[in-house]
């Protein structure tokens, strides 16, 4: 269980006890699509052989938020809708009207609804109160709004806000390139993207390539700025910092241990491990970022 993605937020109001979230969750919890209904969303157990919706070690909670969605393309409606077309245009002597096809696509869509295939998707949350942090794994933005939309709805009291720092990702990472700034707990690799702040955003990308000073002032001198760059933390794990202080692409590097005998404990010493790297590796990010930015 290592997250791939962090999108971090900081919590306030946070009272809730594991037997508390547990029964929160539990009165939300994903439900199969209705014959109708194209998608469903709910909580879901964190583990495949699980029961519970919350995977706990220490002060540290692992949820799981997952959402179920029928399969059914639009071409495939709008082929469905063609043969019905044909069939009313022949019944009544000329062509459907432009909302009469709507009424069609809509019927049919009805009718396809029950029969189709269904698809589910999970996406983990590690909440940390000691530190406040509220930390979510997916590389897509649409997605960490929508479990923390559902989040707000379980748990009414509780608020979030993206992690903010003095200094912006974009203006660091441009100046760590282009400079001779130490990084401490960082090494850069060799993967980053330039781009021009303009109305052009004329991008320059540099994938497992050897990034020079000089070559990358010339880019920052036109105007472009570093928006995602390849990173090591204290050669333990990789990632790629983005200038929205995302992060992907995470990699443990030799710091698994062996496969041991189950599924269920490999799950539990992979989330013990992850928890504790992540919480060293945070601070150090913030800290060369110029601190916490805090909303007043």
């Amino acid at each position: 269980m290592w997250f791939r993605n962090l999108q971090v937020y900081r919590m306030t109001n946070w009272n809730m006890t594991v037997a508390m979230l547990e029964e929160t969750l539990s009165r939300h919890a994903l439900q199969g699509c209705l014959r109708t209904e194209m998608q469903s969303r709910g909580w879901v157990s964190p583990r495949e052989d699980g029961e519970s919706f919350v995977h706990v070690f220490g002060q540290h909670m692992l949820i799981a938020f997952g959402v179920e969605k029928k399969l059914l393309p639009a071409a495939v409606i709008n082929q469905f809708a063609k043969e019905r077309i044909v069939e009313i245009e022949q019944q009544q002597g000329y062509k459907p009207g432009r909302k009469q096809i709507k009424d069609i696509k809509e019927a049919i869509l009805l009718d396809l609804l029950p029969r189709a295939f269904t698809l589910r998707h999970k996406s983990y949350a590690w909440i940390n109160p000691t530190d406040g942090c509220f930390i979510i794994d997916t590389p897509s933005t649409a997605k960490a709004d929508e479990l923390i939309e559902m989040l707000l709805k379980s748990i009414d009291s509780i608020g979030l806000t993206p992690l903010k720092t003095k200094i912006s990702p974009s203006s660091a990472m441009t100046e760590w390139l282009s400079g001779d700034n130490e990084l401490a707990a960082f090494s850069i690799d060799r993967d980053c993207e330039l781009r021009g702040m303009d109305d052009e955003k004329a991008t320059v990308n540099y994938i497992r390539h050897v990034l020079d000073s000089e070559d990358i002032a010339k880019h920052v001198k036109t105007g472009k700025q570093v928006t995602k760059l390849a990173m090591t933390w204290r050669n333990k794990i990789s990632f790629i910092l983005h200038d929205n202080l995302q992060f992907k692409r995470i990699a443990p590097l030799d710091i698994l241990k062996e496969p041991t005998d189950t599924t269920a404990e490999l799950f539990d010493s992979d989330f013990a491990i992850m928890t504790g790297e992540i919480t060293q590796l945070l601070p150090d990010m913030i800290d060369v970022l110029g601190g916490e930015e805090h909303s007043q």
